[in-house]
């Protein structure tokens, strides 16, 4: 079976395209990627994919005239790792040239900025399996609940903040996911974490317009 909306997966350049377009064809959803500005903005659903540096990435989104196309989008987005942290107003990248901190200005779609994440002394990226601490009421996490397994990798994290919809703890608390309007971000790869990972993917490819305009983010789930 196939589902014939149009998804549209956003060719930043640097992303892992391949695992996210697999992901969200074995769930029976046609998906297709590119970076044609007229197809991103007639797309059902938009998915922003991340692999690399955020410095990296915005780079290629300004090359490509993409910034104001995905900053005036009104349709369902959904942004995986790096992709999430795009939507915020800011990020701050160690340069491995120089060990110095590199401010980069995202795409401002969630006012949160992007931070070191601070583990506490333990080690960097963290990378693996770790559970939600928090869970809220958000659409994208029917059937998800404190607890469960999702697959990070990462070094930088949005702190908790209003539009944190899910944490997770590394040494501190971070938001796992954050979420403004039609804009929703997951720290963690969906595509690399499951059935679980299956199941937010779904939630938000059969996600109503209509969801995102009625819910309300800060009712956490007990």
């Amino acid at each position: 079976m196939s589902f014939n909306s149009k998804n549209i997966l956003v060719d930043t350049g640097c992303a892992n395209l391949s695992s996210v377009k697999f992901a969200v064809e074995r769930l029976g959803f046609n998906i297709t990627i590119t970076d044609d500005i007229e197809q991103i903005k007639a797309a059902d659903k938009v998915i922003l994919p991340g692999v690399g540096s955020a410095k990296h990435a915005m780079k290629n989104i300004i090359a490509k005239n993409l910034t104001a196309t995905l900053q005036n989008l009104t349709q369902p987005v959904l942004g995986f790792c790096l992709g999430m942290q795009l939507m915020a107003r800011s990020s701050t990248e160690t340069s491995t040239n120089d060990n110095e901190n590199t401010h980069v200005n995202c795409l401002g779609l969630i006012p949160t900025a992007v931070e070191s994440l601070n583990a506490q002394g333990l080690r960097l990226p963290h990378m693996g399996w770790n559970t939600l601490t928090k869970v809220s009421d958000h659409p994208i996490f029917s059937g998800i609940n404190v607890g469960d397994y999702f697959y990070f990798v990462h070094s930088f994290a949005a702190p908790i903040s209003e539009y944190t919809i899910a944490s997770c703890e590394y040494g501190s608390n971070f938001s796992a996911a954050i979420a403004k309007d039609n804009f929703i971000g997951c720290q963690f790869h969906p595509e690399r974490s499951g059935k679980l990972g299956s199941k937010i993917i779904e939630n938000f490819l059969t996600l109503s317009a209509q969801q995102l305009l009625t819910l309300e983010n800060s009712l956490w789930r007990k």
